[in-house]
């Protein structure tokens, strides 16, 4: 392997990376260095989160920024504020204490006043999401003329939350950089059609195989019926009592739902969906990061950026519409050469969508059976003597009480005195896992009269389709669709958090580039549907939403 010395990295910027620990470059670190050290190539890099790419685009981009030209030279465009702040952080360590090299963040969420203040000092790079830069365009608060680099830095992520239209506004408005660097976790359509207008001939690596999930991730998945997965999510979580990690819900009631029932419970848990303030996200993120936390709920959209070190399992309370979210979600495990786990909690007709995602990141899926009440309190008496055992005793003055220790336990048994601490530390476990059901899929079908096999407690439409519900759609049309930035997936999530509904109330969603057609269940979640969305804007426009059957909405 290289050493970034030979990479053509300037003596300066060995120094301070040296000093940071790095000694060798991550392969695509190695890769995109010397090409970008030029200065003039467009650059494609398809590689997952956490391989090293802030490095691989910011240490050259350090290297060619003119100092002593105090303007913005290079513009980084990330989706999400935590992203932002993350790579500003990264880039004032990588550069030399004694360099005047001036870096500012400007984001949405907090004051803009401010913002523009920071850049009227002067800066050289600037790292901004694309909503609070369009804005900051938009006051002539920032000038991108004399723009040489443009990173699109996670740009996947940012065409799932819409803002491909953003994205070509900001590009159109530099119109005389020198090259653009484009660094991405998978490649969608939409990125290749990007590329193609906006890039020359880009230079293109890829670091292991598109969408291949991380080899030293154990991707694990539990089925069982629907109404137990709240309390397979507890099992999860009590069988593994050193976990650290995030929960991944489909929607903004979800994870309110399950951050309520865990706090009740006493777990140490927090929520981030869309409703929370900046100031808010902001507490509940420096907690999980100090660990002050041991669980995050999340919904998608909520923890996009986010980039914290040591997380040990991803769980998917429910599997995500949309397979290449999957990649997404288990990339924030197993980072940095540790291990980590991806674990899904599926039903039977769910397994199949789980196959699809298997083949998408070509990696085995492993069965698990889902722990018994004993399991659970056998991994967690085990846990607690490890720890009692590893227990530093050297800095406390424990010593002056043991005379007094000595004395109140003269005439009790060491087994006894044992089975009383374990009585303390485990009597609540005991007592909630004494009598636990066997919450595994224990296959229950049952032929109809045409021989086909049904789930039990399906009921079939006019058409045939099995599905669990009252079989009453009702189908609704909208005037959203894909050229207004959405996929199924982020469709679905901005759908349910518009009208506070669960997604078990919805049939089939069909989307066109204009408009889209959902079915919902008739009566009262159809009407609270059309009352949440039908007169709201969205990016501006005012969005329709009504019965497809009433007229005006007939696909």
């Amino acid at each position: 392997m290289n050493t970034f010395e030979a990479l053509g990295i300037e003596e300066g910027l060995l120094h301070s990376i040296k000093a940071l620990g790095f000694t060798q470059p991550t392969p695509i670190q190695e890769k995109a260095i010397p090409v970008l050290l030029q200065g003039t190539k467009d650059f494609i890099g398809l590689a997952q989160t956490g391989t090293g790419k802030t490095a691989a685009f910011g240490l050259p981009l350090l290297q060619l920024i003119n100092k002593q030209d105090k303007f913005p030279q290079a513009l980084i465009i990330c989706p999400t504020r935590e992203l932002c702040l993350q790579i500003t952080n990264d880039l004032n360590t990588f550069k030399q204490k004694k360099d005047h090299l001036a870096v500012t963040a400007v984001y949405g969420g907090t004051s803009i006043s401010m913002q523009i203040r920071d850049l009227k000092k002067g800066t050289h790079i600037v790292v901004a999401t694309p909503g609070r830069l369009i804005d900051l365009i938009e006051r002539k608060a920032i000038n991108l003329e004399k723009i040489n680099y443009v990173v699109l830095d996670e740009a996947d992520e940012m065409l799932n939350m819409g803002f491909k239209d953003d994205i070509e506004f900001i590009l159109k408005n530099t119109p005389n950089r020198q090259s653009i660097w484009l660094f991405s976790a998978t490649m969608p359509a939409e990125i290749r059609q990007v590329s193609k207008r906006y890039m020359d001939k880009p230079f293109e690596i890829t670091i292991g195989k598109m969408n291949e999930g991380a080899a030293n991730i154990d991707h694990q998945f539990y089925t069982t019926q629907h109404h137990n997965r709240y309390e397979v999510l507890k099992r999860i979580i009590d069988f593994n009592p050193g976990i650290y990690g995030i929960v991944f819900a489909r929607t903004k009631l979800d994870t309110q739902d399950i951050a309520e029932k865990l706090t009740r419970e006493g777990y140490d848990i927090d929520a981030i969906h869309g409703d929370l303030t900046q100031q808010q996200r902001d507490k509940v993120m420096g907690l999980f990061r100090d660990k002050s936390i041991q669980l995050l709920i999340a919904t998608d959209v909520a923890a996009r950026g986010i980039d914290v070190s040591g997380i040990t399992h991803v769980i998917n309370y429910e599997l995500p519409d949309d397979s290449e979210v999957y990649t997404h979600r288990s990339g924030r495990t197993g980072r940095a050469g540790k291990s980590g786990i991806s674990i899904s909690i599926v039903t039977q007709k769910e397994v199949y969508r789980l196959r699809q995602v298997e083949r998408l990141v070509k990696t085995p899926f492993h069965k698990m059976d889902i722990p018994s009440g004993k399991d659970v309190c056998r991994k967690q008496f085990f846990h607690f003597i490890e720890k009692m055992l590893q227990t530093d005793i050297s800095h406390g003055e424990y010593e002056t009480y043991l005379p007094i220790l000595k004395e109140k336990f003269a005439h009790v048994e060491k087994e006894e005195i044992l089975q009383k601490v374990a009585a303390l530390e485990f009597d609540r476990f005991l007592k909630y896992y004494e009598n636990a059901a066997d919450l595994n899929l224990r296959e229950e079908k049952r032929p109809d009269r045409r021989g086909e096999r049904i789930e039990r407690g399906a009921s079939r439409d006019t058409k045939g389709r099995s599905f669990a519900g009252s079989g009453n759609y009702q189908r609704l049309f909208v005037n959203l669709g894909t050229k207004d930035g959405f996929y199924k997936a982020s469709f679905l999530q901005f759908i349910l958090d518009m009208s506070d509904l669960k997604k078990e109330v919805l049939g089939k969603i069909d989307m066109k580039e204009m408009n889209s057609w959902v079915e919902v269940e008739a009566g009262g979640p159809a009407k609270k549907m059309i009352k949440a969305i039908d007169g709201k804007n969205y990016r501006g426009r005012k969005i329709r939403m009504n019965d497809a059957n009433s007229g005006g909405g007939r696909k």
